[in-house]
C-alpha cells in the first residue's frame, strides 16, 4: 500500500475507533443522564406506549388506562376515587410526570423492568402486545374510606399500621385532589394542574400531609416520655405517687408551667397523669431524665430519620440541642417537637406491639401480568423502643385514657382501645386554632391489627370547644372499627 492510502486507512481507522468509543459513551456512561433529560420525549412516549398496569387494593385496581388521540402518548393512567387514593398512588401525568407509587414502580407499571424480560420476550414471539406488572398494596379500601369520609372537610391526615407487621392499612389526607384530573397533555390538563399548585390554592390538596406534614405532636408524644421514664426505671409502679409538684416552674426560669383546666396533678401516678394529661408530670419527667435519654429513646421510635415505605416519609424532629426547659417543653409534644401522622401511627404501634416496632410498608408484592410475584416484601423489626414488661404498662395506661379520660369517643363495645390525646399549639404565640391529635390502637383475642394516628389541622368550631378526645378520637373509632369488621 503506497503512503498515502496508508495515511486515508489509518484516518479512517481513526474515525471509526471514535466512533465506537462515542457511542460506548453515551451507551454507558451518559444512559441515565440522557434517559431522565427533560428533552428526552421518548423516555416520556415509551411510558404511555402500552397499557399501565395497575395498584391493587383488596385485590382490586384502584388506577387504570385509557386510549388518547391527537398526541404521540397512546395511553394515559386513569385513577378510581383519585382523591381517596392520591396519598397513597401519587400521579402518573403525560405531562407532569409521576410520583409515589406510580413513580417508584414505573418500570414494574410498564412492563419495563429486567425482572418481567422473560414475559415480554414471551409476548413479542407470540405477537401479544407488552403488558405492565401490577404492584399489590396492603392498604385496607374500608379503613381507607372511613379515614377519608371521617376526615370531610377539614384539613388534616390519618395513617393507620397492623402492629403485627407494619403493614400500612390506611394513609389519607385532605383536601385531596383527583389524578385523572391532569393526567393527560392537554390545555385542559395543565389547567386543572395550575389550579392545584400552592399559589393557586392555598389549602395545598397536593401535600400529602400523612407522610410529608409534620405537627407538634402535643400531648400525644407524652407516651413517648412516659416509654422513656419506663425503660430509665424512673418508675416501675404506673399507680404509685410521682414526685410532682405544681405548680411546676421549669428549670432555671421563673416559668410555670401550667395544666390545662386547673386539672390536679400533684403527686399523681403515672397513669392518672396521662388520663388527665399533666404537663406538669411530663415536662418534669423529660426535664429529670435529660435531653440525652429523651433524645434516644424518641429516635427507637424513628424520629429525626426519613423512612422509606418506599414512599419517603419527612423526618420528625426530636431536637438534639435543648436546654433543661427546652427538654421539658418537648417532652409534652411541644418546643421543636414534629412528627407526621405515620410517626406517630408508629409510635402508638410499637406500644401495642409489646414494645417492637415493626417496619413499615405499603407494598405487599410486585407481580407479572401472569401474576407470577417479582418481588414480595418481608416484614422485619425496626427497632425496641421498649420491654414487653413495660410496653404492657404504658397499654394499661392508654386504655385507661379512654375507658375513663379524655379518649373516650374512641370506646369500641367488646375491644380493648387504648388511646391519648392531643391538642397541639399551632400559629405564632399560638394565635391559630390548635391541631386536635388522636393515636390509639385496638386489641382483640388475637393481637393489636390496627394502630391509628389522626390530626386535625384547622376544626371548624370555636377555639375552646377544639379537643383531639373530641374531633380526632371518632376518626380513629371508625377507622379501627373498619379494620376490625373486616
Amino acid at each position: 500500500m503506497n503512503k498515502p492510502l496508508r495515511r486515508v486507512a489509518i484516518f479512517c481507522g481513526l474515525l471509526v475507533l471514535a466512533m465506537l468509543i462515542r457511542a460506548n459513551y453515551l451507551q454507558f456512561v451518559q444512559a441515565d443522564e440522557l434517559k431522565t433529560n427533560t428533552h428526552n420525549r421518548r423516555v416520556a412516549i415509551n411510558q404511555y406506549a402500552t397499557p399501565r398496569g395497575d395498584i391493587l387494593v383488596d385485590g382490586k385496581a384502584i388506577t387504570g388506562h385509557t386510549e388518547t388521540n391527537g398526541s404521540d402518548f397512546k395511553y394515559k393512567a386513569t385513577f378510581k376515587d383519585g382523591p381517596l387514593w392520591a396519598p397513597v398512588t401519587g400521579y402518573a401525568s403525560q405531562a407532569f410526570g409521576s410520583t409515589q407509587l406510580e413513580s417508584i414502580y414505573d418500570s414494574i407499571l410498564t412492563g419495563d423492568d429486567d425482572r418481567l424480560f422473560f414475559k415480554r420476550t414471551v409476548d413479542i414471539l407470540s405477537g401479544k402486545e407488552k403488558q405492565g406488572g401490577d404492584v399489590v398494596t396492603t392498604l385496607n379500601g374500608a379503613a381507607q374510606r372511613a379515614a377519608f369520609e371521617g376526615l370531610g372537610n377539614k384539613k388534616g391526615a390519618v395513617a393507620a399500621i397492623d402492629p403485627r407487621t407494619g403493614a400500612i392499612l390506611a394513609l389519607a389526607s385532605t383536601p385531596s385532589y383527583d389524578p385523572s384530573s391532569f393526567a393527560g397533555n392537554s390545555v385542559k390538563d395543565s389547567k386543572a394542574w395550575n389550579a392545584l399548585q400552592k399559589e393557586n390554592d392555598p389549602d395545598e390538596p397536593m401535600l400529602n400531609r400523612a407522610l410529608r406534614q409534620t405537627y407538634p405532636p402535643g400531648s400525644t408524644f407524652k407516651v413517648v416520655t412516659a416509654a422513656a421514664a419506663l425503660q430509665d426505671g424512673l418508675y416501675d409502679d404506673i399507680d404509685e405517687p410521682t414526685d410532682s409538684e405544681v405548680p411546676y416552674i421549669l428549670p432555671d426560669t421563673n416559668q410555670e408551667l401550667e395544666n390545662e383546666g386547673g386539672i390536679a396533678c400533684k403527686n399523681v401516678s403515672l397513669r392518672e397523669a396521662l388520663r388527665v394529661s399533666c404537663n406538669s408530670v411530663f415536662g418534669k419527667l423529660g426535664a429529670t431524665l435529660g435531653r440525652d435519654k429523651m433524645v434516644e429513646e424518641a429516635e427507637k421510635f424513628g424520629f429525626n430519620k426519613e423512612q422509606f415505605i418506599p414512599v419517603r416519609v419527612a423526618a420528625s424532629n426530636f431536637s438534639t440541642k435543648m436546654d433543661k426547659p427546652q427538654t421539658a417543653l418537648s417532652a409534652i409534644g411541644q418546643f421543636e417537637t414534629a412528627a407526621t401522622p405515620l410517626q406517630m401511627a408508629m409510635v402508638a404501634s410499637a406500644i401495642a406491639n409489646d414494645g417492637k416496632l415493626m417496619q413499615p410498608y405499603m407494598v405487599d408484592k410486585l407481580q407479572a401480568p401472569n401474576n407470577t410475584v417479582v418481588e414480595h416484601t418481608k416484614v422485619s423489626e425496626l427497632s425496641q423502643p421498649l420491654s414487653a414488661d413495660n410496653a404492657q404498662k404504658l397499654q394499661a395506661m392508654m386504655e385507661t385514657v379512654v375507658t375513663e379520660g379524655t379518649g373516650k369517643n374512641a370506646q369500641i363495645p367488646g375491644v380493648t382501645v387504648g388511646g391519648k390525646t392531643g391538642t397541639a399549639q399551632h400559629g405564632v404565640d399560638n394565635s391559630e386554632k390548635p391541631y386536635a391529635w388522636f393515636i390509639s390502637y385496638a386489641k382483640t383475642d388475637k393481637g393489636s391489627p390496627v394502630a391509628v394516628a389522626v390530626v386535625v389541622e384547622d376544626a371548624s368550631a370555636n377555639r375552646g370547644d377544639i379537643s383531639g378526645g373530641g374531633f380526632a378520637a371518632p376518626i380513629a373509632k371508625s377507622v379501627m372499627e373498619a379494620v376490625l369488621n373486616k
